[in-house]
């Protein structure tokens, strides 16, 4: 088993320690190289596949419609998430340091969770276009406009940065009662603010930001697809129904990838689960190292027309004879 720091008692003092102390995963530090060696492949893949997607996007103008613009976003997100876990993780992995400094910490947590409320907004937003293309094809062009979609692009940025830049200062200057000992690998502001004494108001904020994204977001999404799925039964042939459902396809399965690990870990947590430390960890990695990971995969194979010019983009270009 790993043997890490521990906290015997909460802290005398009620403000912020100097550090806090993150949990790995269970019993991986006696195999160092076993752990790491997956952790820098999932992160390199995850960071290729996701650059292909915005290169692709980025150099073909057939591809800055709405829908594309939208799973540029997504990509964008799918990195900086990446990226925003990595240094905690390779340190457990490479170094076994569970102690991180707590403005290290506080720039983590403000980054996973920007990306990540990024990643659910722009899951909001595919939603919206989809249902928009479904449900009022004749009217899509006019509705969903380049404009429009800068619009929903500049809020989906202010709704994230704008959510969570008091969250680090809210922390930093919370009374604390329980040691600082976080329950995952990275830094969480829900995780933090549990540490926090009863009655921290900073801690009712964290709760909203946590329900006013996490909590809306899905509700929103199957709203959409509520109204696509009553389209799709008034279609004529099973033919019809299934080519508008294959337009669906990629989004849907990156709504699940993205949504059905975060929602077991809340209800575990909710409901204290006995389950093993190992499965909530490795839920927790699922969560947020899989979307990464597989996004690029789908949105390749599922939509034609990004696997073509990414077919097209790599294929060798023919030099002609002077």
């Amino acid at each position: 088993m790993s043997t890490f720091p521990t906290q015997a008692a909460p802290n005398s003092s009620t403000s912020m320690t100097p550090t806090f102390l993150l949990v790995g995963m269970p019993g991986l530090s006696a195999v160092p190289s076993w752990w790491t060696a997956p952790l820098i492949t999932i992160y390199l893949l995850s960071v290729l596949g996701n650059s292909t997607i915005l290169w692709v996007i980025a150099m073909e103008p057939t591809l800055h419609r709405p829908m594309y613009v939208f799973l540029f976003l997504l990509s964008v997100s799918d990195v900086g998430l990446a990226t925003a876990l990595m240094p905690t993780l390779l340190g457990l992995a490479l170094a076994d340091a569970h102690a991180v400094p707590a403005s290290a910490c506080l720039l983590q947590m403000f980054f996973v969770h920007v990306f990540s409320v990024m990643e659910s907004s722009v899951l909001v937003a595919m939603a919206f276009d989809r249902a928009l293309a479904i449900c009022r094809p004749l009217h899509y062009p006019t509705l969903l406009t380049n404009d429009v979609v800068r619009k929903i692009g500049l809020s989906i940025v202010f709704r994230c940065v704008g959510l969570h830049l008091p969250l680090p200062f809210l922390l930093a200057h919370m009374p604390y009662c329980h040691p600082q000992v976080l329950t995952h690998s990275y830094c969480l502001h829900p995780d933090i603010a549990r540490l926090a004494c009863p009655g921290a108001w900073g801690a009712v904020y964290s709760f909203f930001v946590v329900l006013s994204a996490m909590g809306l977001d899905p509700l929103l999404i199957f709203c959409s697809y509520g109204l696509i799925g009553r389209v799709l039964q008034g279609l004529g042939s099973s033919e019809d129904r299934w080519k508008a459902g294959q337009t669906c396809a990629a989004h849907l399965s990156a709504v699940l990838l993205f949504y059905v690990p975060m929602i077991l870990l809340a209800l575990i947590d909710r409901l204290r689960m006995p389950i093993p430390l190992p499965a909530h960890t490795l839920l927790s990695y699922v969560h947020f190292l899989l979307p990464p990971l597989i996004n690029p995969i789908l949105y390749s194979v599922k939509m034609k027309e990004i696997r073509e010019k990414i077919l097209k983009r790599l294929q060798p270009r023919k030099v002609g004879c002077a």
